[in-house]
């Protein structure tokens, strides 16, 4: 399938959507019947003529957003992935096609929401919908809808059907659970903070994260002295406010979620300002570019950051397939986590197409008792589940390497904490 070019994902990624509508009266009558984004004609550049195409939606910040070089990272890794589920037989008789549909939304909710609207017609589901409160603002047409849809965000409403309607895919742990084992790991390796500050992004994606962190501290005799939003800069300006926060609370450690301009801003100016503490980030704050910034000696010494996927070098099965999908090392690791959130869609989409019911109520459907297989590169929960199985998680961790692959080298692989188990969470540590 030749759907993997960077040109073609400019190129798809910059068509408005008034000419979604002509594409896909281009594709086939089928379209509009009642089984939307699946036809028998093959899908674009495909060389398998006897296949019939599933349509996959993409919505994510590809372009002109806070989180591009992430978004765009992450789409690279979903192009391959489903590049090899079609070399290897593709779906029940269908290959898969995510490109037609990939529309840039640049972090923005209402943007995001109204290039929803325009592919929906012609989608079986989302391959992704990057971003939180971007994905929240669409939920309530998705449910309308049945459509399901991988989530590019790591919030913990997503792992309990009564907030998601069982219609949103998540691989891998939440950005509360994600502060909560990143503590454990930076207490065993480092030293026990009992002085926290956390710098987040306002909206789920930091309230989450700050969520998970007071409730470490509540369980482990810390104190959060701090607890500062901000926003990227292109909203806030900079991060001089924060700076100054953190340095009138002197922690002993500086939580992180924010982006990646903003970390390297935060980390560089307190460093810069004397400031001897620590710093352990969210999987948003990391990407390799932060090696060719002036905050990149103070990250190299001071900095940790978690992700819920397999190292790029890492010896699973799916780091391994991974690997071979593409030539040349990625620009981030946001390839990897692509992949990594991919099993969950695939797994569905099998089963349903087993089961004769591809259709978007089918899909949401057997969501419900799904258990998808992560190859070793993802921890999964079940689906179906009510609520997490915590025992499940493991977190990886890195530092700044600019000599390893992407600029960074994994410290641990595999992670698990001791203070997850005993919170006893049973419902979303923020709500919407």
């Amino acid at each position: 399938m030749a759907f993997t070019s960077q040109r073609g994902l400019r190129r798809f990624a910059a068509i408005p959507a008034v000419a979604s509508l002509l594409l896909a009266a281009a594709c086939s009558s089928e379209e509009a019947a009642a089984t939307p984004g699946v036809t028998s004609a093959p899908c674009p550049g495909s060389a398998h003529t006897d296949r019939g195409c599933i349509y996959l939606g993409v919505l994510s910040d590809l372009e002109n957003g806070p989180f591009s070089a992430l978004g765009t990272s992450m789409h690279e890794g979903q192009l391959a992935f489903w590049n090899r589920v079609n070399e290897a037989g593709g779906i029940g008789g269908y290959d898969v096609d995510i490109t037609s549909y990939t529309r840039n939304t640049s972090q923005d909710p209402r943007m995001h929401r109204a290039e929803y609207e325009a592919i929906e017609p012609h989608v079986l589901a989302l391959a992704m919908s990057f971003g939180t409160s971007q994905t929240i603002a669409t939920l309530n047409r998705m449910d309308a809808d049945d459509m399901v849809a991988t989530a590019a965000t790591q919030w913990s409403g997503w792992n309990y059907r009564s907030v998601d309607h069982n219609l949103v895919l998540s691989a891998g742990y939440s950005y509360c659970t994600e502060a909560v084992t990143g503590l454990d790991w930076f207490a065993e390796h480092h030293y026990a903070p009992r002085d926290i500050a956390v710098v987040a992004n306002r909206g789920n994606y930091g309230s989450d994260y700050a969520a998970g962190a007071s409730k470490w501290a509540a369980a482990n005799e810390a104190t959060i002295v701090a607890r500062i939003d901000t926003g990227p800069n292109g909203e806030v300006g900079n991060q001089d406010g924060p700076v100054r926060e953190i340095l009138a609370a002197a922690p002993e450690l500086v939580l992180l979620a924010t982006g990646p301009a903003e970390t390297a801003e935060i980390v560089g100016k307190l460093v810069g300002s004397g400031f001897t503490g620590r710093f352990l980030g969210s999987v948003p704050t990391w990407n390799a570019a932060l090696l060719k910034t002036p905050a990149a000696p103070a990250l190299t010494a001071l900095y940790n950051y978690m992700t819920p996927v397999d190292d790029w070098t890492g010896g699973s099965i799916g780091a391994k397939h991974a690997r071979e999908a593409t030539t040349g090392e990625p620009a981030n690791f946001g390839y990897s986590l692509g992949w990594a959130i991919s099993y969950p869609l695939k797994a569905l989409l099998t089963a349903a197409a087993e089961n004769g019911d591809l259709t978007r109520p089918g899909l949401r459907r057997g969501a419900e008792n799904l258990a998808p297989d992560g190859e070793g590169m993802v921890a999964i929960h079940p689906a179906g589940a009510d609520a997490p199985d915590l025992s499940r998680e493991w977190s990886a961790v890195f530092e700044p390497d600019a000599q390893a692959p992407m600029g960074a080298r994994a410290v641990e692989i595999g992670y698990r904490g001791a203070t997850l188990g005993r919170l006893g969470l049973h419902e979303p540590c923020t709500r919407l």
